[in-house]
């Protein structure tokens, strides 16, 4: 009898011995618990026009977390793809990943115009992705393409359109380099999510990937995306905050 099977449950997931996805699924939800408490925190460390973009960072990792504690006993109990209970987590979080984008610019002119362009934007990506995989899904690569549309129109705002002239603009080094960031993220970061959607059956690239290899990128990317993008706005809100002074009884 190996050691894991002899764990007792925790709130009702097991995780079995050789399950990576599992694995990735409680380490996925530890991770963004941890970062939300940091994020949070950091929130009393930085100066005040920041602190919406902290507590936003933050917000993001505790919904993710939240539905990884959901979506772990999912997969414990039933072996299969919590579907349903990703993309709830992503019509959640992303258009919040794209609110960042208008906070870190709104000091550089950003408009509310930006904001919800890029929210509608995310809602059509992952509605229309939702539908494509769930609902119609003999109609995928159709679902599939107008998904895209709002993958590109995100894409196009933060590294050509509006929200990356602002940043142009701006003559702010470090501003500029957080965009570029936070464009490597939503180019590079999330494209596993369209290549993942065209792995499902009908699609474009059925059968190239095991449902279980793609939760498994899924967990890891989630992380890497949205606790990565969440450092990055720390990075830039401490680079405009006065270096606060933790010395304690420090001599005259």
């Amino acid at each position: 009898m190996d050691f894991l099977s002899t764990m007792p449950h925790f709130l009702g997931a097991q995780i079995q011995s050789g399950d990576y996805v599992g694995f990735t699924f409680f380490i996925g939800s530890m991770a963004m618990m941890a970062a939300t408490v940091f994020f949070f925190f950091q929130t009393t460390q930085v100066e005040g026009k920041w602190r919406d973009s902290m507590l936003i960072a933050g917000l993001i990792t505790f919904i993710a977390a939240v539905h990884y504690f959901y979506m772990r006993d999912f997969w414990a109990t039933t072996g299969t793809s919590p579907t349903e209970f990703r993309y709830i987590d992503w019509i959640l979080t992303v258009p919040l990943m794209c609110v960042e984008f208008f906070l870190i610019l709104r000091a550089f002119g950003a408009t509310q115009s930006l904001l919800w362009k890029m929210i509608a934007y995310s809602l059509l990506m992952l509605v229309a992705g939702y539908l494509g995989e769930t609902v119609f899904r003999e109609q995928s690569v159709l679902w599939g393409f107008i998904s895209t549309i709002g993958y590109v129109g995100i894409l196009y705002e933060v590294w050509f359109g509006s929200a990356s002239k602002l940043a142009g603009n701006s003559n702010d080094p470090k501003l500029q380099g957080a965009m570029k960031a936070l464009g490597w993220f939503v180019f590079a970061g999330w494209a596993i999510y369209p290549i993942g959607y065209m792995t499902i059956p009908g699609g474009w690239l059925d059968g190239v990937l095991a449902a279980e290899t793609l939760d498994l990128f899924y967990n890891i990317g989630d992380a890497i995306n949205k606790i990565g993008f969440g450092l990055v706005i720390y990075a830039l809100a401490v680079s405009k905050t006065s270096t606060p002074d933790y010395s304690v009884g420090s001599e005259s």
